[in-house]
Protein backbone atom coordinates (compact mmCIF):
# COMPACT_ATOMS: atom_id res chain seq x y z
CA UNK A 1 0.00 0.00 0.00
CA UNK A 2 1.15 3.72 -0.96
CA UNK A 3 1.03 5.79 1.92
CA UNK A 4 1.17 8.56 -0.51
CA UNK A 5 -1.92 7.65 -2.04
CA UNK A 6 -3.95 7.19 1.38
CA UNK A 7 -6.50 10.64 1.84
CA UNK A 8 -7.27 10.85 5.14
CA UNK A 9 -10.73 12.42 4.31
CA UNK A 10 -12.48 12.93 7.67
CA UNK A 11 -10.44 16.00 8.70
CA UNK A 12 -11.82 17.58 5.28
CA UNK A 13 -14.31 20.44 5.10
CA UNK A 14 -16.76 20.47 2.50
CA UNK A 15 -16.36 21.46 -0.38
CA UNK A 16 -13.53 20.80 -3.16
CA UNK A 17 -9.72 19.70 -2.22
CA UNK A 18 -7.38 19.32 -5.10
CA UNK A 19 -3.98 16.50 -4.84
CA UNK A 20 -1.13 16.52 -7.00
CA UNK A 21 0.63 12.71 -7.68
CA UNK A 22 4.17 11.78 -9.71
CA UNK A 23 3.48 8.27 -10.47
CA UNK A 24 7.11 6.57 -11.34
CA UNK A 25 8.63 3.16 -11.69
CA UNK A 26 8.18 1.91 -8.29
CA UNK A 27 4.60 2.48 -8.47
CA UNK A 28 4.64 0.47 -11.45
CA UNK A 29 7.08 -1.93 -10.13
CA UNK A 30 4.81 -2.65 -7.34
CA UNK A 31 1.70 -3.44 -8.92
CA UNK A 32 1.52 -6.90 -9.22
CA UNK A 33 0.59 -8.31 -12.65
CA UNK A 34 1.43 -4.26 -14.08
CA UNK A 35 1.34 -4.61 -17.92
CA UNK A 36 3.66 -1.14 -17.49
CA UNK A 37 6.89 -1.20 -16.45
CA UNK A 38 8.43 2.04 -16.14
CA UNK A 39 6.89 5.30 -16.67
CA UNK A 40 6.48 8.79 -15.37
CA UNK A 41 3.15 10.20 -14.79
CA UNK A 42 1.85 13.55 -12.99
CA UNK A 43 -1.88 12.57 -11.79
CA UNK A 44 -3.87 15.62 -10.46
CA UNK A 45 -7.35 14.77 -8.19
CA UNK A 46 -10.25 17.02 -7.37
CA UNK A 47 -12.55 15.87 -4.49
CA UNK A 48 -15.22 16.90 -4.51
CA UNK A 49 -16.98 16.31 -0.25
CA UNK A 50 -20.44 16.38 -0.11
CA UNK A 51 -22.35 15.30 3.25
CA UNK A 52 -23.60 11.72 2.02
CA UNK A 53 -20.77 11.39 -0.91
CA UNK A 54 -17.42 12.57 -2.47
CA UNK A 55 -16.85 12.92 -6.33
CA UNK A 56 -13.28 12.38 -7.58
CA UNK A 57 -12.07 13.83 -10.44
CA UNK A 58 -8.81 12.26 -11.20
CA UNK A 59 -6.81 13.65 -14.37
CA UNK A 60 -3.20 11.99 -15.87
CA UNK A 61 -0.57 13.37 -17.94
CA UNK A 62 2.82 12.10 -19.01
CA UNK A 63 4.92 9.44 -20.95
CA UNK A 64 5.19 5.60 -20.28
CA UNK A 65 7.09 3.19 -21.33
CA UNK A 66 5.91 0.09 -22.70
CA UNK A 67 6.40 -2.82 -25.54
CA UNK A 68 5.55 -2.02 -29.52
CA UNK A 69 2.81 -4.82 -30.66
CA UNK A 70 4.48 -4.92 -33.52
CA UNK A 71 8.58 -5.04 -33.45
CA UNK A 72 8.25 -6.16 -29.42
CA UNK A 73 10.75 -2.99 -28.58
CA UNK A 74 10.20 -0.36 -25.94
CA UNK A 75 8.72 2.89 -26.78
CA UNK A 76 7.42 5.84 -24.77
CA UNK A 77 3.72 6.28 -25.30
CA UNK A 78 2.40 9.75 -24.42
CA UNK A 79 -1.22 9.66 -22.31
CA UNK A 80 -3.59 12.52 -21.25
CA UNK A 81 -6.88 11.76 -19.75
CA UNK A 82 -9.62 11.75 -17.22
CA UNK A 83 -11.34 9.06 -14.58
CA UNK A 84 -14.48 9.73 -12.46
CA UNK A 85 -15.06 8.41 -9.21
CA UNK A 86 -18.07 8.56 -6.95
CA UNK A 87 -17.39 6.84 -2.94
CA UNK A 88 -20.75 6.51 -1.32
CA UNK A 89 -20.85 5.77 2.57
CA UNK A 90 -22.81 2.87 2.70
CA UNK A 91 -22.85 -1.63 3.47
CA UNK A 92 -24.59 -2.77 0.27
CA UNK A 93 -22.20 -3.13 -2.59
CA UNK A 94 -23.12 -1.60 -5.82
CA UNK A 95 -22.10 -2.94 -9.34
CA UNK A 96 -21.62 0.29 -10.88
CA UNK A 97 -18.02 0.63 -11.73
CA UNK A 98 -17.90 4.45 -11.07
CA UNK A 99 -19.25 3.83 -7.76
CA UNK A 100 -17.21 3.13 -4.77
CA UNK A 101 -19.09 2.15 -1.37
CA UNK A 102 -17.19 3.19 2.13
CA UNK A 103 -17.74 1.42 5.35
CA UNK A 104 -19.59 4.15 7.51
CA UNK A 105 -16.62 3.63 9.71
CA UNK A 106 -13.95 4.44 6.54
CA UNK A 107 -11.98 7.56 7.09
CA UNK A 108 -9.69 7.64 4.57
CA UNK A 109 -9.50 6.54 1.16
CA UNK A 110 -6.22 3.98 -1.24
CA UNK A 111 -6.91 5.72 -4.39
CA UNK A 112 -3.70 3.31 -5.82
CA UNK A 113 -6.17 1.38 -8.05
CA UNK A 114 -7.78 4.04 -9.39
CA UNK A 115 -4.72 5.94 -10.63
CA UNK A 116 -3.49 2.93 -11.89
CA UNK A 117 -6.56 2.09 -14.29
CA UNK A 118 -7.03 5.65 -15.00
CA UNK A 119 -2.92 5.07 -16.51
CA UNK A 120 -3.84 1.56 -17.78
CA UNK A 121 -7.19 2.48 -19.81
CA UNK A 122 -5.68 5.46 -21.65
CA UNK A 123 -3.42 2.40 -23.81
CA UNK A 124 -5.03 2.03 -27.03
CA UNK A 125 -6.07 -1.51 -28.19
CA UNK A 126 -2.18 -1.67 -30.46
CA UNK A 127 0.47 0.13 -29.22
CA UNK A 128 2.37 0.69 -31.75
CA UNK A 129 5.73 2.39 -32.61
CA UNK A 130 4.85 5.57 -35.71
CA UNK A 131 5.52 4.50 -39.07
CA UNK A 132 9.17 3.91 -39.88
CA UNK A 133 10.38 4.03 -35.85
CA UNK A 134 10.12 0.58 -35.51
CA UNK A 135 13.25 -2.34 -34.89
CA UNK A 136 13.84 -3.13 -38.65
CA UNK A 137 16.01 -6.05 -37.58
CA UNK A 138 13.23 -7.43 -35.14
CA UNK A 139 10.85 -6.74 -37.25
CA UNK A 140 12.20 -9.02 -40.25
CA UNK A 141 12.73 -11.52 -37.14
CA UNK A 142 9.51 -11.68 -36.82
CA UNK A 143 8.16 -11.77 -40.09
CA UNK A 144 10.11 -14.95 -40.32
CA UNK A 145 8.54 -16.66 -37.47
CA UNK A 146 4.68 -16.23 -37.96
CA UNK A 147 2.52 -16.24 -40.96
CA UNK A 148 -0.42 -13.68 -41.65
CA UNK A 149 -3.45 -14.48 -42.53
CA UNK A 150 -3.92 -11.31 -44.70
CA UNK A 151 -1.32 -12.35 -46.96
CA UNK A 152 -2.73 -15.53 -47.79
CA UNK A 153 -6.23 -13.64 -48.72
CA UNK A 154 -4.14 -11.89 -51.18
CA UNK A 155 -3.72 -15.21 -53.00
CA UNK A 156 -6.72 -15.18 -54.21
CA UNK A 157 -7.44 -13.09 -57.04
CA UNK A 158 -11.05 -12.39 -59.10
CA UNK A 159 -9.76 -15.14 -61.75
CA UNK A 160 -9.68 -17.59 -59.12
CA UNK A 161 -12.81 -16.79 -57.68
CA UNK A 162 -14.66 -16.60 -61.27
CA UNK A 163 -13.69 -20.28 -61.93
CA UNK A 164 -15.28 -21.70 -58.61
CA UNK A 165 -18.48 -19.98 -59.33
CA UNK A 166 -18.17 -21.52 -62.91
CA UNK A 167 -17.87 -24.97 -61.47
CA UNK A 168 -20.77 -24.01 -59.41
CA UNK A 169 -23.23 -22.37 -62.35
CA UNK A 170 -25.61 -25.34 -63.29
CA UNK A 171 -27.63 -24.96 -67.00
CA UNK A 172 -30.10 -27.10 -67.87
CA UNK A 173 -27.71 -29.18 -69.99
CA UNK A 174 -25.65 -30.42 -66.35
CA UNK A 175 -29.11 -31.00 -64.79
CA UNK A 176 -30.07 -33.31 -68.08
CA UNK A 177 -26.30 -34.84 -67.25
CA UNK A 178 -28.06 -35.02 -63.52
CA UNK A 179 -31.32 -37.25 -65.00
CA UNK A 180 -28.58 -39.41 -66.48
CA UNK A 181 -26.76 -40.75 -63.65
CA UNK A 182 -29.67 -41.28 -61.97
CA UNK A 183 -30.58 -43.59 -64.67
CA UNK A 184 -26.86 -44.95 -64.39
CA UNK A 185 -27.83 -45.14 -60.39
CA UNK A 186 -30.58 -47.19 -61.43
CA UNK A 187 -29.38 -49.36 -63.57
CA UNK A 188 -26.59 -50.11 -61.14
CA UNK A 189 -29.57 -51.32 -58.88
CA UNK A 190 -30.83 -53.76 -61.79
CA UNK A 191 -27.73 -55.03 -62.07
CA UNK A 192 -27.29 -55.35 -58.38
CA UNK A 193 -30.27 -58.06 -58.42
CA UNK A 194 -28.79 -60.01 -61.56
CA UNK A 195 -25.99 -60.69 -59.37
CA UNK A 196 -25.61 -63.93 -57.38
CA UNK A 197 -26.33 -63.66 -53.79
CA UNK A 198 -23.82 -63.91 -50.82
CA UNK A 199 -25.18 -66.91 -49.48
CA UNK A 200 -25.17 -65.41 -45.87
CA UNK A 201 -27.44 -63.37 -47.14
CA UNK A 202 -29.56 -65.75 -48.21
CA UNK A 203 -29.58 -67.51 -44.85
CA UNK A 204 -30.49 -64.51 -43.23
CA UNK A 205 -32.90 -63.50 -45.36
CA UNK A 206 -35.09 -67.06 -45.35
CA UNK A 207 -34.81 -66.45 -41.79
CA UNK A 208 -37.56 -63.80 -41.68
Amino acid sequence: MHNEFLIPFVGLKIGKHLFDFEVGNSFFESMEYSIIEQGNVKVTLELDKKETMMIALFHAEGTINTLCDRCNTPMDLEIDGGYKLIYKFGLEEEEDEMLVVLHPDSYQVDITNPIYELITTQLPLRVLHDEGECDEEMWELIQQHIVNPEDDEDDFDDEDWDDEDEEWDFDEDETDSNDDDDEDWEDDDEDDKDKPIDPRWAILKNLN
